[in-house]
């Protein structure tokens, strides 16, 4: 059914983040179109005889299937306009309210539109805003009752009043409490897509959601024919370090690296824990030589780094590979193996050094 989406809500796109957010955007479109038919078949049947109304609510009734189905046509795509719609189509609803109770007074069941108002405006508007609009809409019949040409009774206004006083405490502490579960609900969605798509350990990507994040920007660069590059780093003599010192410093040294990568590299740059001491780095709108200056600088800056553990102060370096894209079909399976090939070159040729992949290069196997 997208042609039906696509239809009331328009090419309107929301973040995971945003899921109340785009609630409140449908909704407040499904309610105002779903009020201007509402209001129409009203007016057909007051055309056609069956339901006769004071000319004048009549009006009314016009004035707000126009302008529901304006406001609900200007909203579609446009989730940006969503407060300021919504205050405008509520303002309506109290004036369409209001004209039905005092020129349809022979309907005694008018009053009942302001009682459908309340969920709305705290759904829609949120709390704040609901407990404004109740205490405004019981004054309002308190005070304006006696002006009505047929006021209801003290009993039936006392009843009427409670009623909607309750249903307003109602839904703020319903809103209230089913917004702080959405919160905390959200969050521990976020967490746990956190964990899914990063290395506990270092808290870089994981090497599922960093390749399937390069594959996105390969796809990216491709479509906008901009280069790239992928650097693959790999800790020397890291079995050493483990057998050596224990686990416990491995970790440690593994810590320290991935957060001097992180530190080093750009904020659109994807870095990822491929392997145990396998380090790779996405780098979109960069050439070989960018690539390679980058590659020394993070050399440089491992072979520098002393990780304090409790077998003392230990030193560790590293060897990369330097690839970049060659043609545009190129997928990240195939740049990667350039790249690991370039580090082997680079362990081959005595390690703590970085190495690249010529153009012309054969790709490795295996």
């Amino acid at each position: 059914m997208r042609w039906l989406e696509g239809f009331l809500f328009g090419d309107a796109r929301f973040p995971e983040s945003e899921e109340y957010a785009a609630f409140q955007f449908r909704l407040l479109c499904i309610v105002m179109l779903s009020g201007a038919l509402v209001t129409a078949l009203l007016l057909l049947g007051v055309a056609s005889g069956s339901n006769p109304i004071d000319s004048r609510h009549v009006v009314s009734m016009e004035v707000f299937t126009t302008s529901s189905a304006l406001l609900w046509f200007a909203l579609r795509g446009k989730p940006r306009r969503f407060m300021p719609m919504a205050w405008c189509y509520e303002i309506l609803c109290l004036a369409e309210y209001g004209s039905a109770l005092y020129f349809v007074s022979e309907d005694e069941m008018r009053v009942i539109w302001f009682f459908t108002n309340i969920p709305g405006v705290y759904i829609l508007l949120g709390q704040r805003a609901g407990a404004v609009v109740t205490l405004l809409s019981v004054t309002g019949l308190a005070l304006g009752n006696s002006s009505l040409p047929r006021p209801y009774s003290p009993n039936a206004m006392a009843t009427l009043l409670a009623a909607m006083l309750y249903i307003g405490a109602f839904f703020h502490v319903y809103g209230a409490r089913s917004l702080s579960y959405f919160v905390r609900l959200q969050g521990s969605n976020r967490q746990l897509r956190h964990l899914a798509m990063h290395d506990p350990l270092t808290g870089l990507l994981n090497a599922r959601a960093y390749y399937e994040g390069c594959d996105q920007m390969i796809h990216l660069a491709s479509r906008n024919r901009t280069p790239y590059s992928v650097m693959f780093v790999d800790l020397d003599h890291f079995k050493q370090i483990n057998d050596r010192c224990g686990h416990e410093a491995g970790d440690l040294v593994l810590k320290a690296v991935a957060n001097r990568l992180r530190s080093t590299v750009r904020q659109s740059d994807l870095v990822g824990r491929v392997g145990g001491e396998e380090f790779s780095v996405f780098l979109p709108h960069t050439d070989l030589t960018g690539a390679l200056n980058l590659a020394e600088a993070i050399r440089a800056d491992i072979e520098a780094l002393g990780v304090d553990t409790p077998h003392g102060r230990l030193q560790v370096t590293a060897s990369i590979g330097v690839a970049r894209n060659q043609h545009s079909e190129q997928s990240m399976a195939d740049i990667q193996r350039l790249a690991d090939q370039a580090m082997y070159d680079a362990k081959k040729n005595g390690r703590n050094r970085v190495s690249q992949v010529e153009p012309s290069s054969p790709i490795r196997e295996g």
